[in-house]
């Protein structure tokens, strides 16, 4: 009789924990994946592959699109389970745990709007170009039309990355300066034919109004061309759980063909 009370206990207590573990799991799950996205990344490919993710999964993901900084300042105060970013990670970041995983090369691309006449420069040009040094389009074989910069934010990885490869860390001059990288997208379709900027190549694909530059002869996508930025996914220690899933499927056979129809070249 004694033996039968104790199994039978046993089998309540059971029960209990199973009772309280399920409700827990459904709700982690219906809380899905808190992700900070950098605005370069997302206007380049994620908002495809986002959809494609939780369809899959069936994890809902948690968006927040900001500059590549702000991400992984989220990622370092535990605000968000994952970020992306287009700079590699400082050693400040690493101090406080931070792993990063490359998973993209992206042209940086020049562009103007598609009726502009000039169709390639220099290395040397664009320099002179973004440094004030160059003021009208005829200077480079182009109409006389006054050169109207429009320049990312100074926080934005669009910015620091032209800075370091393009200006070998001079001052970057500007007429209109955006808050988010890809706003510089819908400012060169609007603006007069004068206008140029830069921006991820696979953001700019979705926006037919705006023409891509050659550089030194060269096109985004080529072997030569010089300026490839770097994306990458930050999270506090190696990946686990559902961002493990998540860093596995952007490296998956979809994940890829994403970034290979975007004209960007996955990273293993």
């Amino acid at each position: 009789m004694k033996k039968t009370v104790n199994v039978s206990s046993l089998m309540v207590v059971s029960l209990l924990v199973l009772w309280a573990i399920v409700p827990l799991a459904v709700a982690n799950a219906n809380q899905g994946l808190r992700y900070s996205c950098s605005a370069q990344v997302y206007e380049a490919f994620e908002n495809t592959r986002l959809e494609a993710f939780t369809k899959e999964t069936g994890i809902p993901i948690d968006l927040f699109v900001a500059s590549s900084q702000s991400c992984v300042y989220r990622v370092m105060q535990d605000m968000t389970d994952i970020g992306s970013t287009v700079r590699a990670l400082y050693r400040r970041h690493k101090d406080h745990g931070l792993i990063e995983t490359p998973f993209c090369k992206d042209p940086l691309a020049i562009i103007t709007n598609k009726a502009a006449v000039v169709n390639a420069l220099t290395s040397e040009q664009l320099r002179q170009i973004f440094s004030g040094g160059i003021t009208n389009w005829k200077e480079v074989g182009g109409p006389d039309l006054s050169i109207t910069l429009v320049v990312p934010g100074n926080d934005t990885g669009a910015h620091k990355n032209f800075r370091q490869m393009v200006m070998k860390h001079k001052d970057i001059q500007y007429d209109y300066l955006t808050y988010k990288s890809t706003r510089v997208l819908e400012a060169v379709e609007a603006l007069p034919l004068g206008a140029i900027s830069f921006i991820s190549r696979g953001a700019q694909i979705t926006h037919p109004k705006i023409k891509v530059l050659s550089i030194d002869g060269n096109k985004p996508g080529d072997k030569d061309y010089p300026y490839y930025q770097i994306f990458y996914l930050a999270s506090k220690g190696e990946p686990t759980g559902s961002v493990k899933i998540f860093v596995d499927f952007i490296k998956s056979k979809t994940g890829r063909s994403l970034l290979l129809e975007r004209g960007m070249l996955p990273i293993d």
